[in-house]
């Protein structure tokens, strides 16, 4: 390579020089972005790595950005979690949490994304820059670019959560929204990118954007003391963390930072919206797209870009993938909260009832090191908790109102007051 890295395609291996593009012109595949490993290696030491920033920028030699790139959004290095009251729920003894719903700075995985994403519009010479989003990417767009001080259009579909709509409003961001699902929204905003000269993140920008999620593989090995776990599960929306994630673990082995080991994949859908996840439940070698009707919007996508290549991952890791319903997603938050103290979104909710399916069905072994990617924030998604716990008339500030009032939660929740604990 005459770079430290470049674009190749997918499928027919054609190499292109770095720059804004996305599709192959000799097959129509997809483009990633290849990085000179053997370079690399001379001088990426897991020293080196530990004495970097507490950030995703820590591994930005196996990054695509320039070697002397100044980063600004200190997004990633969020905490990996032993999980044990939940692991105890769910049947598992060896249960990992990472926790990307406190990333920087928008509270979800995608800060990651957007970082390199932005870091190459910057580098291609846009001062507009996009994307087409179910709310996360939205968020994280808009707070990277004003940040960059690049001016944003984001078009999303008109149901989007209202979190999440002010979530990207507040940061100055020009918010389309469409009449229509991801789908929709992602075909407009692939013609606008052809009409206009602007960097959309997840269109012409796609290649380097999808790279910043190997940075949630490095981390899970780095935190785990550089080693591998046995089985990582992963929310699946346009399929390409579940691949990206491989993708890292593959280059620390080649780099020899971590022991050769294989692991297992295992993808996690909503039932409403579940293509990947009927892909490799039915053996099938194509993504069927279905009509998205789920509460988990933030995985909605109904014709995912990576389908075909996260369905492949999943099986030649020997893992699986499963969906779960929206009754399972709500109960599945709220599980998640009470055992670990960690509020996620609806993804999180795919995430924690698939892996607890998983162990029930014995796809994953109890003592088996499992980690569960949560990759957004619950503070963006509790309209679908509206309802779900009584609120109580407020009390006068007085003792005797105080005992009246556990009386009552005595009777109505069998309170158990000599260990002050409710069941």
């Amino acid at each position: 390579m005459a770079a430290a890295y470049e674009l190749r395609c997918r499928e027919c291996g054609k190499r292109y020089e770095n720059a804004p593009l996305s599709i192959c012109d000799e097959c129509f595949s997809p483009l990633e972005v290849v990085c000179d490993l053997e370079a690399a290696k001379r001088t990426l030491t897991r020293e080196a790595i530990a004495a970097g920033p507490s950030s995703m920028w820590r591994y930005q030699a196996l990054l695509p950005v320039p070697e002397d790139y100044k980063p600004v959004t200190p997004a990633g290095w969020t905490p990996l979690l032993h999980a044990p009251r939940l692991a105890e729920r769910i049947g598992a003894r060896n249960l990992f949490i990472k926790n990307d719903a406190v990333c920087l700075p928008t509270l979800s995985f995608k800060d990651r994304v957007v970082a390199v994403a932005l870091a190459n519009a910057q580098i291609f010479g846009f001062d507009t820059v996009g994307c087409s989003s179910t709310g996360n990417l939205a968020n994280a767009v808009a707070a990277g670019a004003a940040r960059l001080g690049l001016k944003t259009y984001i078009l999303v579909p008109g149901d989007l959560e209202p979190a999440k709509i002010l979530n990207t409003q507040v940061y100055g961001a020009t918010l389309v929204r469409i009449d229509g699902n991801y789908d929709h929204v992602n075909r407009l905003c692939s013609q606008i990118a052809d009409r206009y000269n602007w960097g959309f993140v997840n269109v012409n920008l796609r290649p380097y954007y999808a790279e910043g999620s190997k940075t949630v593989g490095f981390e899970i090995a780095e935190q785990l003391g550089w080693r591998l776990p046995d089985n990582v599960v992963v929310p699946m929306a346009g399929g390409s963390l579940i691949t990206k994630i491989r993708k890292a673990f593959k280059e620390l082995i080649a780099l020899g930072l971590v022991e050769e080991k294989e692991v297992r994949f295992f993808g996690a859908q909503a039932t409403g919206c579940s293509p990947i996840a009927t892909a490799v439940k039915t053996g099938a070698d194509h993504i069927e797209p279905q009509r998205p009707a789920t509460i988990a919007r933030s995985l909605a996508i109904g014709n995912p870009a990576d389908g075909v290549y996260a369905a492949r991952a999943i099986r030649e890791s020997g893992g699986w993938a499963e969906d779960v319903s929206d009754v399972e997603i709500v109960s599945a938050i709220q599980e998640l909260a009470e055992t670990e103290g960690i509020f996620t979104e609806t993804a999180g909710g795919v995430t924690t009832a698939v892996t607890a399916r998983l162990y029930a069905h014995g796809r994953i072994h109890p003592d088996e090191l499992t980690v569960a990617c949560i990759t957004g924030n619950g503070l963006k998604t509790t309209d679908v908790l509206q309802g779900a716990y009584e609120q109580h008339a407020a009390i006068r500030p007085r003792l005797t109102d105080f005992e009246n009032y556990l009386e009552e939660c005595s009777e109505e929740n069998e309170l158990e007051l000599g260990g002050a604990y409710v069941r």
